[in-house]
This record gives structure tokens, sequence and C-alpha cells, in this order.
């Protein structure tokens, strides 16, 4: 390759790479496999080798993936939270044998499982955890107090009296707790995550706390980062303090003095790496010396006295026997093949997603064919190809009716998915429910998933309607059930009936319309009747209201019995409106659109939007020519620069101390 090829090739390559560490790191919803990303990667590090001067400071290749979010306090952390160098052969880890003894003598390897995970970093003052933050770009990193205090493994208190400690360690999901996630968020219609890495980033990036807690998260500590009372020489020395102060630990780390014992125990930690508690991706080897650690340093972006070796992803071919269809809570029916049963990353893999008609053609998929299938994530299999036709081998065709209720389908232009329109679709009955009763919706904590079920096996609920006509006795009756629980059963129902407004608007399950949308309508239109009856136009007039969100909110309504659901939850005094309409109507900022940027100081988002709120402003989450205000705090990042372009009243905390206290 000339070097005109390769300055064309890296800057697509750097493009790429800087997409997709957005979509990892930032969004936790990767658009490629890990192994894919590593090639991208590869392939930069070799151009740039190969033509150094193309190199520039700010390429991928020099700096850890991620960026510290603004949702979140940042952090700055004392040390660097290096990332590791990669390998992907066993003749790669030799040259890097070669490296370390060019600089030290006789070293001493450890060898350890690299925990598939999100790294973090746990402060302890006199032995107290006081914040824990995650790597971010390795300088600066998000403040998840709160949410790492969730998590049961980590202790929050310490068996040592120790004045400053700071551990790092990995924050991973369980597969028993990922597959328990994936089941959930199928029931509630929510699109699921891809990995159980991404699970446990995106589960400790909440804003609420209490979401992190039901994720089931664990931690695992893998290095002591600073101590001001102790000193430690090796890493034997620091992982076995840990455990003795109350840290998980890894206990199948082992040491070697030459590469190729560690090469035989990363392949046997390869063999056998669905027996982990963890998902695990590879094999990490560091030196076990510090001092020969402090003496071999670090480059710009990795130790140079460690390396991380990634197992290539297990690829086989079977045959795909069938395609089965899954409906969805929001009616959206999902092909799922179903495979001849093969021994895959060390699990039976019979089933696999295939997403939806366009994957199917996109990739000629037959029933009938021979088909390779890879593990993502070490959990989800996923078809990659397919190796051949075979005699028998028949096209799919999406049916024209839903397999649950046997109802026409429908498919929109702007969308890839096939859909079930019937509201009564049992097969969206319990997810639909457990919707409508979820913390966020009509909040009736007593309804548990378990609990539904039985109600509409039994036959006893076949809408949110009927939720409201249980009677005691129906669910005293019921297995594990007695007269208390039903009661409490029963006296949740009933308070739900006055919650506000918007959590029954939320509750119905409008395509598209989340719980901020459902405040803005509850808001907009103060009553249902008000709701039901507004054209398109009044959606369209919203700030942050599209042409796809109104057109779903249209759709809703204009079904007979989504109005006949309505007018019965009405009946049966299910509150149907604001209870204090004239109270954001006569606020100081009623009419206004405020948007919250940055880190502020005074307030936390939460409170300042409650503020807002309670005023008759409105807070909106994008910035747009309609936005009155943008309230900035430290850190603003590219909502500022639009507001700026849009030339939109930027204010500061005092500013909006200013206004919201005049008359």
């Amino acid at each position: 390759m000339d070097r005109l090829k390769a300055k064309q090739r890296i800057e697509i390559l750097i493009q790429e790479i800087e997409y997709h560490n957005k979509k990892y790191y930032d969004e936790d919803n990767p658009s490629i496999s890990d192994y894919d990303y590593d090639m991208l990667i590869r392939e930069l590090e070799t151009l740039e080798t190969i033509f150094p001067e193309l190199k520039s400071d700010s390429s991928p290749t020099n700096k850890v993936g991620g960026s510290a979010s603004d949702k979140f306090k940042p952090v700055t952390h004392r040390n660097i939270m290096d990332s590791l160098h990669d390998s992907f052969s066993f003749d790669e880890l030799k040259d890097f044998d070669k490296k370390v003894r060019s600089a030290a003598d006789n070293p001493l390897y450890v060898v350890e499982p690299k925990v598939d995970g999100l790294s973090v970093l746990l402060e302890y003052k006199n032995s107290v955890l006081v914040r824990a933050s995650t790597r971010g770009d390795g300088l600066v990193g998000e403040d998840i107090t709160d949410n790492v205090k969730m998590i049961k493994s980590v202790p929050l208190k310490l068996k040592d009296h120790i004045k400053i400690l700071e551990v790092r360690g990995e924050v991973y999901m369980s597969e028993k707790s990922f597959l328990n996630l994936l089941k959930n968020q199928e029931l509630k219609g929510e699109k699921a995550f891809k990995n159980p890495r991404n699970a446990a980033a995106g589960s400790l990036r909440q804003k609420d706390s209490r979401i992190t807690k039901e994720r089931d998260l664990d931690f695992i500590a893998f290095s002591i980062e600073y101590c001001k009372d102790k000193t430690f020489n090796s890493h034997t020395q620091a992982i076995k303090y840990l455990d003795s102060i109350g840290f998980v630990t890894t206990k199948a780390f082992s040491t070697y003095d030459n590469i190729d014992a560690v090469i035989d125990y990363i392949a046997k930690i390869g063999e056998k790496r669905e027996s982990f508690d963890f998902p695990i991706d590879g094999a990490v080897v560091k030196l076990e010396s510090f001092y020969d650690r402090e003496k071999i340093g670090r480059t710009s972006k990795f130790p140079k006295w460690a390396e991380a070796y990634k197992y290539p992803p297990e690829e086989k071919e079977t045959e795909l026997i069938d395609i089965q269809i899954n409906v969805g809570r929001t009616g959206v029916l999902t092909p799922t093949g179903i495979f001849k049963p093969l021994k895959l990353a060390g699990t039976t893999v019979s089933r696999a997603v295939l997403h939806n008609e366009k994957f199917i053609i996109d990739k000629d998929i037959q029933i009938g064919d021979t088909v390779i299938l890879r593990k993502a994530g070490e959990i989800i299999p996923e078809v990659v190809a397919v190796k051949a036709h075979n005699p028998h081998s028949k096209k799919f065709v999406m049916p024209l009716v839903c397999p649950s209720c046997n109802e026409p389908i429908v498919k929109n232009e702007d969308e890839a998915a096939y859909r079930c329109i019937n509201p009564k679709c049992p097969a969206q009955l319990l997810r639909n429910l457990i919707h409508f009763v979820s913390v966020d919706a009509m909040n009736i904590k007593s309804l548990g998933q378990a609990l539904l079920s039985e109600l509409v096996n039994k036959n006893l609920v076949r809408s949110c309607v009927d939720l409201y006509l249980l009677k005691k006795n129906d669910i005293a009756q019921l297995d594990r059930m007695g007269e208390k629980s039903a009661d409490n059963v029963i006296t949740a129902i009933e308070k739900s009936k006055s919650n506000p407004f918007y959590r029954l608007i939320f509750g119905l399950g409008m395509r598209n319309i989340g719980l901020k949308a459902s405040k803005i309508l509850a808001d907009t239109f103060e009553n249902i009747d008000n709701l039901i009856n507004a054209d398109i136009d009044k959606f369209l007039a919203i700030d942050g209201f599209g042409q796809v969100m109104a057109q779903n909110i249209i759709n809703y309504f204009s079904l007979p019995e989504n109005i006949n659901t309505i007018n019965k939850l009405k009946e049966l005094g299910v509150n149907m409106g604001n209870k204090n309409t004239t109270k954001n109507s006569i606020g100081i900022l009623s009419g206004k659109t405020f948007v919250l940027t940055g880190t502020l100081l005074k307030y936390k988002r939460k409170q300042a939007s409650d503020i807002i709120e309670s005023l008759g402003g409105k807070v909106s989450g994008s910035v747009s020519k309609k936005t009155d205000y943008l309230l900035a705090g430290e850190n603003s990042g590219s909502k500022l620069l639009k507001a700026q372009k849009l030339n939109v009243t930027i204010i500061s905390e005092t500013e909006f101390e200013k206004l919201i206290s005049n008359p």
C-alpha cells in the first residue's frame, strides 16, 4: 500500500473507531462485535507502524476509548487508569515476553482470567467507601458512587483500619443475571442489551440507583492503585491483602517464570471459561514484581509490563431446523432460529434471534441451511453466515397473521419490523400488564410478574381493566397467597387510581411514548379527553415531538378497543387528568422551555427540573429553536454549542436563581 492509500485508509479507520467507541463506551450499545472492533484497532496500529509520520497525537491508538458523561459529576483520577494492549495469538505473547526480558531479569508472570465488565475505581477514607468512579478516558471518569453502593459484593467498610486506599476492579453481570435481565426486558418490550459487559455498564450509568440494585451486579477487585499506610511489593501480596479486608478477588491466578507455561495456562482458562462465575473474554499476563513494573514503565496508552490475550470468537457449523415467531409487548414479530444443538464456547446452543425479515433476506437464510454460529459476548449466539443451502432448504416467509391471536399483521414503511396491532393479543397481554403496573407507570408494587402470570393463566385478568375488578377472594385462592397478601394487592390497586395523570399515559404503552413524553402530554392537555381529541398538529407543536411520535398517539386513540379500555378505567375511578391544572398555567415560568447541560453545583438535575416544572415551565432533553433557556453547568458539551448557534438564551445557576425568585 502506498502512502496516499494508507493516509486515506487511516482516516476511514479513525472515523469508524471513534464511532464505535461512542457506541461501546458512552452509549453501552455496540454495533459490531468486540473481535471486529479489535481488528479495526489492529489494522490502524499496523498502518501507523508502517507509516509513523501519518500517526497523529489524537489517534484512537493513543487513548482509552471512553469519555466521562455529563450525566454524572466528573472525577479526576489520582493515577492514570490504563487499558491493556491486546494480543490475538501466542506468537504475539512471545514477542511481549522478549520485550519484557530485554528490560527485566528473570521476570515472574501472573496470569489470570480477564473479566469482561466495566473498570471501576473505589476510594476509601478511614476504611469507609467515599467514592466510586468509572475509568472514562483514563484521566477523568464519572462519579457513580450511589450506584456502586447498590452492589452487594462491594464492601462499604473495610475489615482493617486504613487512612486512604484506592482499589481497582471490574463490575460485571453474571450469566444468570444477564439472562434474567433479557427475559424481563423482553416481557417489558424494552430494547435488550447485547452482552453482559454492556448490561453492566448501562446498569451502572442509571440516574436511579434502585434500577442498579435490581440488576444484580457484582464486583471483583484486581489491583491496589494507591495506599497511604501500607507498601506492597508484588501482585500476590496485594491480592492477599484485598482478600483479608473484605474484597472478592479471583482465585484463578497463577505465577510462571516462562512464557510457554503462561501460554499453557491461558489455554486451560479458555477451555473452562464457562465454569467461572464471571464472564471472561481473555486472560491477562502481568509482572508479579512491582519493582519490575516501575522499571519497565508504560507507553502513552498502555503499561509495558502487562498484556491482554483475547480469545478468538468460536464459530461452529450446524443446521437450521426451523424459524419460529415470538410476539413482543409492542406487537413486534421477531423470528427465532431453532438449530440442531451444539456445544459453543462451553455451553449448548439450540436457539438464536434472527432479528427481522431484512436480516434473514440479507444473509439469505433458509430453513434447512447449514449455518455458522458464533457466541457474542460469551452469552448470546448469533448467525454469522450461511455455509450452504441444502437440497431440502426452503425460503422463510413472514406470516400474514399473528401466530398468537390470528389477527392480520402490519408493516410500516419506516421500520423493518412486522407488528400485531390487536390490543387483545394473548402474547402481548402479560407484557402489557407488566408495563402497566411498573414503577414508572401505575406503580402497583404488589402485582409482581409471577402473580400477574398466574392471574392471566387462570383467566382472571384479560386486560388492565380487569385488575380493578379483582376481588379479594380471587387473589387469596391463588398459590402462595393468603388473606393478608390479597388485602395488600387490593389496597395497592385501589391506591393506584389516584396516581398522577402522566402515570396512566405512560402505562397505556403507546409506542415511542416514554415517561418524559407522558409528563409533557399530561401538562399540555391536562385531561384524557383533551388528549384523545387532539389532532396531529397539536402534537407536532410540542417541543421534541416528531412525526413518528405524533402519529403513534393518533394511531393509538383511533382504535375503538383502546377508547373502550380508557372509558372503563374512567368508570372505575382511575384518575384521568391533572388535579392542579391551574398551578402550572400561572407559574412565573409558564410557557418557557428549558434544557439542562453540564454539572450543576447547587442543584441535582432532578431538583432543577422539578423547580422549573413547579413554576409552569417545561424541561426538554434537546436544544431546538423552541428552547427558551439553556441552564449550563460546568463541563457543558454539545448542547451549549448548539444553543450558541441557535441564539438560545444561556444562563448560569446564579442567573437561574434570579429568574425563579422574581415575582
